[in-house]
């Protein structure tokens, strides 16, 4: 694992759709949305550029993130949560996310939010893990 201003990647053991796709398994039974799936490298092609295998997903529930949202509204540009797996130069896989610590810095949330902060980043480790692993 490693972390960088606020951002924490993670291995996969699998490609990167297949990543996106236990990612969205981990999350659908925990009443989580999926609100879109973006395939950068699909996009690249498009306009006859070459990128790596890039996806992002953007996921979350109302019921989490509005909360930071009553807080600061300016955490809606973080929100929904974004999970990005992409494959390195030497076929490595990769899930990256930002952290709800991070987030909350970011926006200086007050009180009114830790619980769903807290929540938040339990929940994002809990699941990404399960999309990466064996």
């Amino acid at each position: 694992m490693m972390t960088d201003n606020g951002l924490t990647t993670i291995e996969s053991a699998h490609s990167v759709a297949e990543t996106l796709d236990r990612l969205v398994a981990a999350i659908t039974p925990l009443g989580m949305n999926v609100f879109a799936r973006i395939d950068h490298a699909e996009g690249a092609a498009k306009v006859g550029m070459l990128l790596r295998p890039t996806q992002l997903l953007l996921f979350g529930n109302p019921k989490g993130g509005t909360p930071l949202m009553q807080d600061r509204q300016t955490a809606g540009i973080d929100l929904p949560l974004k999970a990005l797996a992409w494959e390195d130069s030497g076929g490595r896989v990769w899930l990256s996310y930002n952290e709800a610590s991070w987030i909350a810095a970011r926006h200086g949330l007050g009180a009114a939010s830790t619980a769903a902060v807290t929540a938040m980043a339990a929940g994002l480790e809990k699941v990404t893990k399960a999309a990466a692993e064996k």
